[in-house]
């Protein structure tokens, strides 16, 4: 089994260094070429199952990367919630615990980081039991948050609790071979 975790590509937000949570925008030009570019550097692949979160940026990028199969959106792969700070300049007056995570003392609604590493790895675990020992080609399209998570299932949480410093960068791929 091969997992290719893909993040999603530009989005307006993201050239505005704003935290983009849940409420996050479609892929703008930039992203849309990275996704395509993403297609030419898969070409090869055939993807027997691609799931994505529910979020439209991270659909677009899976859809295009992938050549059209189709998409089976999750909810555990949807982003960290950021609650209010969704949409702030992330800059130095930005009040954050561990890497991008929002101090939930200052902003309403941040999701649990627990909470959600245990979804992504529920994801995760019921993934891997369901093609363990098979030869398939799965992709996971996310976004920096989900990507940095799953790489932590595979090679360890940093001491800190840092899922966001292990993403990959956006319209861009990392495979795991299980």
């Amino acid at each position: 089994m091969r997992i290719f975790t893909v993040r999603h590509g530009q989005t307006d937000l993201n050239i505005q260094k704003r935290m983009q949570g849940r409420h996050g925008l479609p892929l703008n030009a930039v992203g849309l070429a990275q996704a395509e570019e993403l297609a030419r550097e898969l070409a090869d692949v055939r993807f027997d199952a691609v799931f994505s979160s529910p979020a439209e940026r991270a659909v677009q990028t899976a859809r295009i990367a992938s050549r059209g199969a189709e998409v089976i959106t999750d909810e555990r792969l949807e982003p960290f919630d950021v609650g209010s700070a969704d949409g702030q300049v992330i800059d130095e007056s930005m009040r954050l615990t561990v890497g991008l995570i929002p101090d939930p003392e200052f902003y309403d609604g941040v999701e649990d980081p627990k909470a959600f590493v245990s979804r992504i790895f529920g994801f995760l675990d019921e993934l891997t039991r369901k093609y363990s020992g098979a030869d398939v080609n799965v992709m996971l399209a996310g976004h920096k948050c989900t990507t940095g998570c799953i790489d932590c299932y595979f090679n360890g949480m940093p001491e800190n609790g840092d899922f966001f410093s292990r993403s990959v960068k956006n319209g861009k791929c990392r495979v795991y071979e299980l």
